[in-house]
């Protein structure tokens, strides 16, 4: 990546975003990873395993370690800023689901370069080619 050029970095297709983000992994070790309850295992129909969760509350579940000061997702294998990988990727919840990188315009999503500021990781200047 090119984090100290004016312009950024043009990513046009799907492997390089996921190469992008198999090299991060901050989101999953900065954000508390909450969900509606009834996506785990523990309800019929429900696909996170509910043993690498936590309750919150009667209606919300969290993954197991990004309920602490110092998050990390309890799926997420690897060594942050090198690679990484989500063991339960088929199986992760919504809020992993739903997290884009980018917007509509193609523009990096501020929460990246926030989460890799806190773990000490240059800002990225990247975008998205759309089209």
């Amino acid at each position: 990546m090119n984090p100290d050029s004016t312009q950024p970095t043009l990513l046009t297709t799907t492997d390089e975003v996921e190469a992008l983000c198999q090299s991060c992994g901050v989101c999953c070790s900065t954000f508390r990873i909450s969900f509606y309850w009834g996506e785990t295992t523990a309800s019929e129909g429900g696909y996170v395993p509910e043993e690498l969760t936590q309750q919150m509350n009667p209606y919300r579940a969290c993954m197991k370690g990004t309920s602490q000061s110092n998050p990390r997702c309890i799926a997420l294998a690897g060594n942050i800023g090198e690679s990484v990988t989500c063991t339960i990727y088929p199986n992760r919840p919504s809020p992993c689901r739903e997290y884009d990188v980018f917007n509509e315009q193609g523009e990096l999503n501020p929460r990246c370069n926030q989460a890799r500021a806190k773990h000490g990781m240059p800002p990225l200047n990247v975008k998205r080619q759309i089209g």
